[in-house]
């Protein structure tokens, strides 16, 4: 069933180590089939290296194993909670790559500083609150996506124009259009992270970039009149 689906959610987390966003298992990445409302995601705790497309485990939009004889990622109630909030992303990878949960772990919002982040995000990426110890003890995992999802609806950010959140105290999520796409944005806000971490060092005033060019950037590569690539 959705095998297609199986070797592109295997071959993204396969490029996991290699692209310096994780150590051990601390990473996964999943990807939905719209049409069959069922998602695939990693079994929990294997090895990158070891990974099989056979090895995805199907998953329903109740949460339910509909395919495989592992077991999911720990993380698969969040990644279900975004595929439920947000019809439009096909993909979501969750790290714990250095800088991006250096800033989770501070709690701090990662502003717009250059055009490399704004070809990926148009504007900041936000924190969004911990968990209370009632969230918590109730379903982690669930109110985890919950807390993300929330965070976009209050604050009014699109997630299909900032595909990623800063978890406090945890880690970074993002998503995109597929699976591949999750991870390329992933790759993407790590590398931003670790450039404003850098820049606020040698300037701790540092100001935002501004509007003109960050719309310029953004909507140059994802409006509706966009020209980048082929």
């Amino acid at each position: 069933m959705l095998e297609d689906l199986k070797e592109e959610i295997c071959e993204a987390n396969q490029k996991l180590p290699g692209s310096g966003l994780v150590k051990l298992t601390w990473g996964n990445v999943s990807g939905i089939d719209r049409k069959s409302g069922i998602f695939g995601i990693k079994p929990s705790g294997i090895e990158y290296t070891k990974l099989q497309p056979s090895d995805i485990v199907l998953v329903d939009m109740e949460g339910q194993t509909v395919e495989g004889n592992l077991n999911p990622s720990s993380d698969t109630k969040t990644h279900l909670e975004l595929y439920k909030a947000w019809p439009k992303i096909g993909g979501v990878t969750h790290t714990h790559s250095p800088a991006a949960t250096s800033l989770a772990q501070a709690g701090k919002d990662l502003p717009c500083y250059g055009t490399t982040h704004a070809d990926h995000f148009y504007g900041t990426v936000p924190v969004c609150r911990a968990l209370t110890p009632d969230e918590l003890k109730e379903d982690y995992e669930k109110n985890t996506g919950i807390v993300i999802v929330k965070h976009f609806a209050e604050n009014d950010i699109n997630p299909m124009d900032i595909p990623g959140a800063l978890q406090l105290h945890h880690a970074p999520f993002t998503w995109g259009t597929s699976a591949l796409k999750s991870l390329e944005n992933s790759i993407a806000l790590e590398t931003c992270a670790k450039m404003a971490i850098d820049s606020w060092k040698m300037n701790p005033n540092l100001c935002a970039i501004p509007q003109y060019i960050l719309d310029k950037h953004f909507l140059r590569k994802h409006g509706p009149d966009s020209y980048y690539g082929q």
